[in-house]
């Protein structure tokens, strides 16, 4: 809903009139851990892309060859990380959204597979860990299929979730939606609450309680301050939740949170999560379709 009618954009959301608590056994909060799988979708000259990717721990970019310093970077998140993180998840027995480049479930099918058969969920998060704004129509809409049926082949199971890496396109949700698999999108930024838009589900996503911001810049340097910023978000939405329909959404990175001195911040979330009353962590395609069950009546 807009108060102008010529405006694209929506200001006002819920305001005023907030869906009242609906998660399963009357708990407080949805927990959503998104752990983004990019490894070897990043650009890369030596995998044949026009160029290097420039985001990590430095911000440098190797123009005309290969970098072989990111390559390793990156593929410390599928030698060590992901060991790492699915012994945290398994720890507490918490199920989490594993959101997967397409070229990455090429490349390291055994990853998702384990991922599937400790109960997690394999979202797609593009053809490679690229934006998605400048995107032709008919381009997007093949790098969405492509993604699709690389995730369904390595998993055996069919995503339903998708997330853009920063910037979607003006086409992406109908894209998705024509697809006619996907149940719900994380491309939107703008709320602690789900929304729909006809039948399809669009979950809130964020980037302040997230490990990139363990980058340069980011403000994050000590497992603590993650750990500490992130249970503070959960205090408040869960206090909030007592009254009116409330998510949470904790975003991490093999590479990143799966490093020895950054693995501490997930442990010590999961153990200060999993220890109060009342809160629901699941999967994203899981509060999506308990969001299209008990509020599909507002879209």
């Amino acid at each position: 809903m807009t108060d102008h009618p010529a405006d694209r954009r929506d200001f006002r959301g819920y305001f005023g009139a907030e869906p009242a608590p609906c998660w399963p056994g009357d708990a407080r909060l949805a927990v959503s851990f998104v752990v983004n799988v990019e490894e070897g979708a990043e650009y890369s000259i030596g995998d044949g892309d026009a160029r290097n990717e420039s985001t990590y721990e430095i911000r440098e970019e190797v123009e005309h060859a290969p970098d072989l310093c990111m390559e390793t970077h990156f593929a410390y998140g599928t030698r060590q990380g992901y060991a790492r993180i699915a012994r945290a998840f398994g720890r507490v027995g918490a199920r989490a959204t594993f959101s997967t480049c397409g070229r990455v479930a090429e490349r390291a099918p055994w990853l998702l597979q384990d991922a599937v058969a400790h109960g997690h969920e394999v979202s797609c998060h593009g053809w490679l860990w690229e934006r998605h704004a400048n995107m032709d129509r008919a381009a997007e809409e093949a790098v969405i299929a492509r993604t699709h049926a690389a995730i369904t082949r390595a998993c055996g199971v069919a995503p339903v979730g998708w997330h853009t890496r920063s910037s979607s396109s003006v086409n992406t949700r109908d894209l998705l939606k024509a697809h006619g698999d996907f149940l719900y999108d994380s491309d939107a930024y703008d709320d602690d609450i789900p929304r729909m838009e006809g039948g399809h589900v669009i979950l809130p996503y964020a980037f302040d309680t997230n490990d990139m911001r363990f980058s340069p810049g980011g403000g994050f340097v000590q497992a603590r301050d993650f750990a500490d910023y992130v249970i503070g978000a959960f205090e408040r939405l869960y206090d909030e939740g007592a009254e009116a329909a409330r998510m949470l959404s904790i975003g991490l990175h093999l590479r990143l949170i799966g490093r020895p001195g950054r693995i501490a911040a997930l442990e010590q979330l999961l153990d200060h999560i999993t220890s109060r009353e009342g809160v629901w962590i699941a999967p994203r395609r899981d509060i999506a379709a308990r969001w299209a069950d008990t509020q599909g009546a507002r879209a």
